[in-house]
Parts: structure tokens; C-alpha cells; sequence
């Protein structure tokens, strides 16, 4: 039945460790960090290093899940952007508060991956990896909002 939704289950893969300790609105592409992946899984991040980047998936875990949403919202809480709907910002409240960031990797040290670029806070529960691909990951010509563009 279209209906029924089926049961969800995540888990953190790992975490993040760096000096950041609350969001930032901007500066993160030269904050260095580490994501601590649990140790059962180290063998899972075999060959991740032949990539010169990769996705991570995470939890925004500082987020107050607990407020109503709104549905439309001024981009990065700025009054002088238009009032949008939500799912058309990058806003960190949203339902699920799932960050996802592309990242360099510097280097693997068995369970423990240093990337460049990471927007995550320390302590912050990462949910998946996934390499870039460029194919996938890239598109050509996107469009974007004009309030995007003439900030």
C-alpha cells in the first residue's frame, strides 16, 4: 500500500572530531577534521584513500527537533532574502536534520579519515561516507534562485 511508510533505522557509522564547538555560518573550508568510523568497520573504508574527495553524510545533533517548523523561512535567517519554502534552503532545521558536505581527503589512518571542509561541529554523529564521483556527483548548467546569486 502507497500509504504505509516502513520503519527507520539509522546509526552512526562514527563521529566528528575537530575544535569546533558550535555552528558557524561561514569558514568551514579550511577547517581540518577527523571522522572517527567505528572499529568494526575499518575494513569498509578499504581503498576510500585512492579518492581525492568524498560525501559525508551526518547528523546535525545540536538541532531543537522538538520546535514546529515553519514551512517557508528566510535563507540564512537574512530578512532582506525572500521567504521561501524550506526544502528550498539549506537551512540546518528541517525534519530530519541530515547535513551532507563534499570534502578533501587528506589521509586514512586505519579507522580514522582527515578531510578538509567538513561543516560538522565536534562530537557530531556521521550516518554515511561515500566517495565523490564526478559522473554522479556533478551536473553541468544548474539553475539556481536568483536570490542565490545576487548575494
Amino acid at each position: 500500500m502507497a500509504d504505509e511508510r516502513p520503519d527507520m533505522t539509522l546509526k552512526a557509522i562514527g563521529f566528528v572530531r575537530n575544535e569546533i564547538k558550535r555552528p558557524m555560518r561561514e569558514g568551514w573550508e579550511k577547517v581540518v577534521s577527523e571522522i572517527v568510523v567505528e572499529n568494526n568497520l575499518t575494513d569498509a573504508l578499504d581503498d576510500l584513500e585512492e579518492f581525492s574527495h568524498i560525501t559525508v553524510i551526518f547528523w546535525m545533533h545540536l538541532v531543537d527537533t522538538s520546535v514546529q517548523l515553519p514551512h517557508k523561512v528566510h535563507p540564512m535567517g537574512r530578512g532582506e532574502l525572500p521567504l521561501v519554502g524550506l526544502f528550498a534552503t539549506r537551512s540546518p532545521h528541517r525534519p530530519n536534520p541530515l547535513g551532507e558536505t563534499t570534502v578533501r581527503l587528506l589521509k586514512r589512518r586505519a579507522n580514522v579519515l582527515t578531510v578538509e571542509g567538513l561543516d560538522a561541529v565536534d562530537g557530531t554523529p556521521v550516518i554515511d561516507i561515500k566517495p565523490y564521483l564526478q559522473r554522479y556527483d556533478s551536473t553541468t548548467n544548474p539553475r539556481v534562485a536568483p536570490w542565490v546569486t545576487n548575494q
